[in-house]
């Protein structure tokens, strides 16, 4: 498993080098074997003997955190979306994007969300699952910002980062805290360990840190006002992150961590609650738009809202529903997606209201979309697969408590929600493809676009057909396998189309099919509701506000210590450092003076101790430039002959070869630099100095006899002396610690210094660029 995960990224670095030769192979072309493959390795699971699989590669062992791998029918639900439409999309893309676009950039981006998903979805590890989760924030937000040139899609980028990943911090507090209770990171773990996470006093604030992070990654109802934005992405964007994959990745979460607390009422309460909310909002709300992709995006919040309420429910009946349908929803919802590209492709707009009779100029178009459109509606059809999960909700819905008010008036939402679900589906088919044409208003002339870009959609069409014929084709070895995850108790039943006139559910099919015809039929009529829902009131303007002032006192924050004066600086860092440490010294009782094992002290050292003082003081009352470095290097020298006098000859040695350097250098640069006059302070400043700089030393000295005087933990010396030989293979103590046993620390240092002198080669060339100019 770990193969599938880090084969996208792997491929990533090898894009910008393909890319190169675009003109001759779109860079699409070698993408798109990769999900392929993934697909076929793990395809191969489905069947009803399936049993889940492990799979561990060690990482940070000591704390816990491996890369703990973990397949059963609800992760390889979601990667065979992941891999499946996946490839779908890169093979769509190859026909949709130009080869003159940035494609090297679009395919690492697409690649390295690819590999965050299925990261997501197989860790069993919550910090692993964590860590690919931050990563598809990330990668989403390269993405939706890809045509970086807009405002608008910086903008949609802008705003998806900052709410999923305030979701994602959110999650990592709950992973925290479950990590801390059950004293495992193993999500497989903490459901063995079920009653002491539902004994836990932090069960709530647990449950409610984990549902921010699904909530906002799946845009529910308010943090829904990221995915319409997030639409200013390419349309294969789109059709990948906002119908199959990443708005999915907070369903999964849900689901993984619902054998945890599907018991537990506030669980039931919050996502039903919410998931119904957002069904009907994001149903009422896409009849409103006007932009294709709006009103599939906010078709997209509905769907993901009516997954979430049915999770919430956690009825057998629900948790079934709520897998079939996540499985028909990417069929046709990506689809429809690739169909809104291909219209915006071949006539310049996603206007609705520029459209209208396309079907005599794109037949094999608006055939898809006619499939696809009737399919998300409900349309009862026994051929369409959205019939047979949307009929499954609404028996879900009826099997709840009908002795508690929010489940005897759930029904009813569901009802509502449907009935717009099936106006915007209308209207976006009659909108687009039927009526009169108005080819003269649209910036191309409309015509049928190549067959493959047709490919993709052609084939998630195929599967809404296949799977509503054939239902139980897939419900047995794949979905059941998926709903057990979530529900051991689910057991599997056949799904069939026709239930007898009398059905509840058939009869709720049937109202949404009555009153969703006369509402569409009528809709300019009764549109004038949206002035007064929601009217001027919007959670994108709360957003907008919250953004506005966070970037004005943050502003004011930054300009009133960012000066430009390097004493400023000096002052506020060494005050804060100063004023922090001492008080936290003080309310621990930090501060502790022993002399009992102190080593007698010399003449040799005070004097070379007397040397350093003198130096430094007078670096105080030098006005010459050279004298002044002069006098700063006998400070440094005088370090360099107490390392000898204590017998650490290396370090001295070192001390004194660093100090040449830095008193050679700074003699370069001070040389060319104004004479240093004395100026005129306040007694103020002067005052401030003087307690900055005399405090700050005592605070230093006194924290230096203070871990002198205490002995809280066994000296580490002993370790290091004992093992260094046998470890790192040297004689030399401190050259193994630096090499060997401080590694890390040694290779991020070189890291750093690296860094800075890349840094310094670019102002250099900068300068020497604006000064050719």
């Amino acid at each position: 498993m770990i193969y599938a995960i880090f084969a996208p990224l792997l491929l990533a670095i090898f894009v910008p080098m393909l890319s190169k030769i675009k003109d001759k192979i779109h860079t699409g072309i070698f993408v798109f074997f990769i999900p392929f493959v993934i697909f076929l390795y793990f395809v191969r699971y489905i069947g009803n003997d399936f049993q889940p699989v492990r799979e561990t590669v060690n990482w940070i062992p000591s704390m816990g955190i491996n890369f703990d791998f973990y397949l059963d029918g609800l992760s390889l639900l979601f990667v065979l979306l992941i891999s499946g439409i996946g490839a779908l999309v890169v093979l769509y893309s190859v026909f949709y994007l130009s080869k003159s676009e940035k494609l090297g950039s679009f395919y690492v981006y697409l690649l390295m969300f690819m590999a965050a998903m299925l990261g997501v979805v197989l860790s069993d590890n919550v910090f692993v699952l964590y860590t690919f989760w931050e990563l598809t924030s990330i990668s989403s937000f390269l993405l939706i910002g890809y045509w970086n040139f807009k405002e608008r899609s910086r903008y949609g980028a802008q705003k998806s980062m900052l709410i999923t990943v305030f979701g994602g911090l959110s999650m990592l507090g709950g992973f925290i805290l479950l990590t801390i209770i059950t004293g495992t990171t193993s999500i497989q773990g903490m459901i063995e360990q079920l009653d002491v996470i539902l004994n836990s006093e932090y069960l709530f604030l647990i449950l409610v840190f984990i549902l921010l992070g699904a909530f906002t990654k799946s845009a529910q109802f308010p943090f829904h006002i990221w995915l319409p934005d997030a639409m200013e992405a390419p349309t294969p964007v789109s059709a990948y992150l906002h119908s199959a994959t990443m708005v999915k990745a907070g369903i999964y979460l849900v689901a993984r961590f619902s054998p945890i607390f599907s018991t537990y009422e506030w669980f039931f309460i919050i996502v039903s609650l919410v998931g119904m909310i957002t069904l009907f909002w994001g149903s009422y709300m896409a009849v409103r738009q006007t932009d294709l992709k709006a009103i599939l995006a906010f078709s997209t919040i509905s769907q993901l809202g009516m997954i979430m309420a049915m999770l919430g429910f956690g009825t057998e009946a629900a948790v079934f529903a709520a897998m079939f349908h996540i499985l028909n929803h990417a069929t046709f919802k990506g689809s429809l997606f690739m169909i809104t590209g291909i219209i915006d492709h071949e006539t310049g707009t996603r206007d609705i209201r520029k459209l209208g009779g396309l079907m005599t100029f794109m037949p094999m178009t608006a055939t898809l979309a006619l499939f696809g459109t009737f399919s998300m509606a409900g349309v009862p059809l026994p051929f369409l697969n959205g019939f047979y999960s949307k009929e499954l909700f609404f028996e879900s819905t009826l099997g709840l408590d009908s002795a508690n008010f929010f489940g005897q008036i759930i029904p009813y939402i569901a009802v509502i929600a449907s009935i717009f679900t099936f106006v915007y589906s209308m209207y976006y088919f009659f909108g687009v493809f039927t009526g009169p044409n108005h080819v003269e208003k649209l910036p191309k002339k409309p015509h049928e676009a190549p067959f493959g870009m047709l490919v993709s959609p052609i084939i998630l069409i195929l599967g809404v057909i296949l799977i509503g014929l054939f239902p139980n084709m897939v419900n047995a070895p794949f979905i059941q396998h998926a709903a057990e995850a979530v529900n051991s108790s689910v057991e599997y039943h056949d799904v069939y189309f026709w239930h007898g006139w009398s059905s509840p559910a058939f009869i709720m099919s049937l109202i949404v099919l009555v009153v969703g015809t006369v509402l569409f039929i009528t809709r300019k009529k009764w549109a004038g509701v949206y002035r007064i829902l929601p009217g001027k009131n919007s959670f994108n303007k709360v957003y907008d506000a919250l953004i506005e002032k966070v970037d004005t006192y943050s502003a004011g924050i930054t300009n009133f210590y960012m000066t430009g004066s390097l004493r400023t600086y000096m002052v506020l860092i060494l005050g804060s450092i100063f004023i922090v440490t001492t008080a936290f010294m003080l309310i621990t009782t930090g501060f502790s003076i022993s002399f009992d094992d102190v080593a007698s002290v010399s003449i040799l050292e005070v004097s070379v101790v007397m040397v350093i003082i003198i130096g430094a003081v007078a670096t105080l009352f030098t006005r010459n430039n050279l004298a002044a470095i002069l006098v700063v290097g006998i400070v440094g020298y005088g370090i360099a002959l107490l390392f000898a006098i204590y017998r650490a000859p290396d370090i001295a040695l070192t001390q004194l070869v660093v100090e040449t350097i830095s008193i050679a250098l700074f003699l370069l640069c001070f040389y060319h630099l104004p004479r240093m006059n004395k100026r005129e302070e306040s007694v103020r400043t002067k005052t401030t100095n003087i307690i900055i700089s005399v405090g700050f030393g005592l605070m230093m000295t006194l924290i230096g006899i203070s871990a002198h005087s205490t002995n809280l933990f066994d000296s580490i010396s002993d370790y290091f002396l004992e093992t260094s030989y046998k470890l790192g293979g040297g004689d030399n103590v401190v050259n193994v610690i630096l090499v060997d046993m401080r590694g890390l620390d040694t290779l991020f240092e070189i890291a750093v210094l690296g860094i800075a002198a890349l840094a310094i080669i670019a102002l250099i060339k900068l300068t020497s660029n604006k000064e050719a100019k």
